[in-house]
């Protein structure tokens, strides 16, 4: 048997560019929140005991950065002096100015925010329509969030936490799980066998009882293969927005088209198009059209309509991938402006999306197919 093995990791809410990701996210909400059409491009970057918010929003509401910086930092779960990196007493710094009027321009007719490729993908290896290494990693991750909430007011697992998955595949189907590995923070005074036994228990193996037809013989666990793991969070390792764009989307199964999501309203189309092409993808999937699919999609600073729609199918489609691109130009309107009204993008909610990947989440209006119908 020719099994070749494909590996995925994901982290938790509290990791440090994750944590990123969330607070330049909560911010472009508290922007929509009073001004839909507010133009925002929000980095973060966090170290120890300091927060450094920049970029560009043009708005006409009023945000409280540093209130919103200090309750995303909360909400994960660093509000204990003891973590080293504390949601309270961490600074706070803002360097923000107004989106340039060059780019304006070219967006306020309706046209693309940047250049770029932005890559969308669905098969059928999960319920979600999403690769199953990504989609077990994510599901590890939070439930690993939630064994330590449920730890609270004084948890054995701190917030900082990552996950592993590595699956055998023959054929380009996914066969068993061969490696699962988990790295979580914990309490200094608490025995590493305390806490693998918390992982395996709590974590793990509720987890993988999920995926029971991907469970083949036996797998090899890593539970906090360095052996301790106590300073985590921005305390021991900087967070910056955008730097975890593979566990944002497939798991690295599919080319990225290069730019991050978070903190960017919906004209930017490295956010907007991206979901959009997520959807084409997973309504061909779903329409039966094809068991993979990959949709790339390039666009033009100012330019509405995209100036490149493509489709790979790695062979499993039911008809020519020409056929297919066609049919998703007729079906869907891939303007920024059109995207944005089809999902409704000018409304708070893309906070959620930074937490466990962007896609996968039957709440987030991209994932929805009923559209598919209009493929078939």
């Amino acid at each position: 048997m020719n099994f070749q093995p494909f590996t995925s990791e994901s982290v938790t809410e509290a990791h440090p560019d994750k944590l990123a990701d969330q607070i330049s996210d909560a911010l472009l909400d508290a922007c929509l929140k009073d001004d839909p059409n507010s133009r925002c491009a929000i980095e973060t970057l966090l170290t120890r005991g300091l927060a450094v918010v920049a970029g560009e929003v043009t708005t006409e509401t009023y945000v409280e950065i540093p209130d919103i910086v200090r309750e995303t930092i909360n909400s994960v779960g660093y509000v204990h002096m003891d973590y080293g990196f504390d949601g309270d007493t961490c600074g706070v710094v803002a360097a923000i100015q107004r989106q340039s009027p060059d780019i304006a321009m070219g967006v306020d007719t309706g046209g693309a925010g940047d250049q770029g490729m932005m890559i969308g993908y669905a098969c059928n290896e999960t319920k979600e329509l999403m690769p199953a290494p990504i989609t077990i990693a994510h599901a590890l991750t939070h439930r690993l969030a939630e064994v330590r909430r449920t730890q609270e007011p004084n948890p054995i697992l701190l917030p900082d936490g990552k996950s592993q998955v590595t699956i055998m595949y023959e054929n380009n189907e996914p066969k068993y799980i061969d490696t699962v590995v988990v790295s979580t923070q914990h309490r200094a005074d608490i025995a590493q066998d305390q806490v693998r036994a918390i992982v395996r228990e709590q974590v793990i193996d509720p987890v993988l009882k999920q995926y029971q037809d991907l469970i083949g013989g036996e797998i090899t666990y890593h539970i906090n293969p360095t052996g301790q793991f106590t300073i985590g969070g921005p305390q021991a390792d900087t967070g910056v927005t955008g730097r975890k764009i593979i566990v944002d989307t497939y798991g690295g199964i599919c080319p990225h088209g290069g730019g991050a999501f978070s903190g960017k309203d919906a004209t930017k189309v490295d956010r907007s198009a991206a979901y959009m092409a997520r959807h084409a993808a997973k309504c061909v999937v779903k329409a039966g059209l094809a068991i993979r699919a990959e949709v790339h999609l390039a666009y033009a600073i100012g330019v509405a309509q995209p100036v490149g729609l493509a489709v790979k199918t790695y062979g499993t489609a039911t008809m020519s991938e020409h056929a297919i691109a066609e049919r998703l130009r007729e079906v869907f309107d891939f303007s920024p402006r059109g995207i944005i009204e089809y999902f409704d993008l000018r409304k708070p909610q893309f906070l959620p999306t930074a937490k466990n990947g962007h896609f996968g989440n039957p709440a987030f209006t991209w994932e929805n197919t009923d559209a598919a119908t209009r493929l078939a």
